[in-house]
């Protein structure tokens, strides 16, 4: 499924806790597509604590408390890092990462915590949701087989790769514009992980993120960002977007574009994709400036001049997503939305 769509299923369960309809659910994909954000994302937007337990790093004692003696009766002490009303709040994510990753018996120590809500005397608060997430077999990665009870106690979902999503998630936290752009050219490198292989550095949502901090801080060093971007999607990768970023100076004026002046559209295919995204960033900068309007109306009218009508949508559907609907108030919407006759924009 892809992220935009689990992020209405995840917003969904995590209020089914509030009014007693939760079911834990399980994220299942392979490393670095973004499964721990997707829960950090429903965090962010519910105000509430996401408290993430790695069960990969624990004993089945971390789980389950220490026994100590109280009189002639042993008890258990609760840990600390599982959700309580006091410390933690009244709602909030139990995020249980790695879960493939865990020794069989601190998977068994995780049955009646994920199914139950309960742990020995502990219970989850009510309004507390249980998500968990790991890697598949295939990947390479340290995994167990996911025992039948414990599978049986989740609903399963795959994160699938989505480059319109990942693209909207890019804009808004403020992936460079020349990253989003050479994948819009190269959307096969969003995510290329070879098991058979097992690279130790690959493309993939993750390490775009990593590139982009690269590209932060090495673009004045011209002799280190070759290496650097290597260093963080792979040889084969990293040389496809230093060749583009390089071939970056030769895209039209944006400020000229903006200005509402009349700049022809490139014709090669790579620059059309790289002025698109930039002037998307554009937009995103103005956004609350006084002067939106103008700004997403020359944007609008540039769009009506590729020579691909199919550019102008893609660089029209991430402006709405980058923007929301004040766009749709811009006069130059109705007059570009006339221009592209029989092609939709969809979200």
């Amino acid at each position: 499924m892809r992220p935009a769509h689990l992020n209405t299923v995840l917003d969904e369960e995590f209020l089914g806790a509030q009014n007693g309809s939760h079911t834990p659910v399980m994220l299942w994909g392979p490393p670095g597509v973004g499964k721990s954000d997707l829960i950090n994302q429903i965090g962010q937007r519910h105000a509430i604590e996401v408290i993430d337990i790695r069960l990969s790093q624990m004993e089945p004692s971390d789980l389950r408390g220490i026994p100590f003696r109280d009189k002639d009766q042993v008890e258990w002490a609760i840990p600390a890092m599982l959700p309580n009303t006091a410390r933690h709040g009244n709602k909030g994510i139990l995020f249980l990462d790695e879960i493939t990753s865990a020794v069989p018996s601190v998977s068994a120590a995780a049955y009646q915590l994920i199914l139950d809500r309960k742990l020995g005397e502990y219970e989850v608060p009510d309004g507390w949701a249980i998500f968990a997430a790991g890697n598949r077999q295939g990947d390479r990665g340290v995994t167990y087989t996911m025992p039948s009870p414990l599978a049986n106690r989740f609903s399963h979902y795959d994160v699938d790769i989505h480059l319109d999503d990942w693209v909207a998630w890019a804009y808004q936290h403020g992936i460079h514009e020349s990253i989003i752009a050479f994948l819009r050219f190269r959307p096969e490198l969003l995510f290329d992980f070879d098991p058979a292989h097992n690279p130790v550095a690959f493309p993939s949502p993750r390490s775009w993120e990593f590139t982009n901090r690269a590209l932060q801080k090495f673009s004045c060093k011209p002799l280190l960002l070759l290496g650097t971007l290597q260093a963080c999607v792979g040889a084969a990768a990293g040389i496809e977007v230093k060749a583009f970023i390089d071939s970056l100076d030769q895209m039209p004026d944006l400020d000229a574009i903006v200005r509402g002046d009349e700049v022809k559209t490139p014709k090669e295919i790579d620059l059309q994709y790289a002025v698109a995204s930039a002037l998307v960033g554009r937009a995103i900068r103005a956004k609350n400036d006084d002067n939106k309007v103008v700004v997403f109306g020359h944007i609008l009218d540039y769009a009506k001049a590729f020579r691909q009508k199919e550019m102008g949508v893609m660089l029209v559907s991430d402006l709405l997503r980058a923007v929301g609907d004040d766009l749709f108030e811009v006069p130059a919407f109705s007059q570009w939305a006339e221009s592209i006759g029989d092609i939709l924009l969809y979200d």
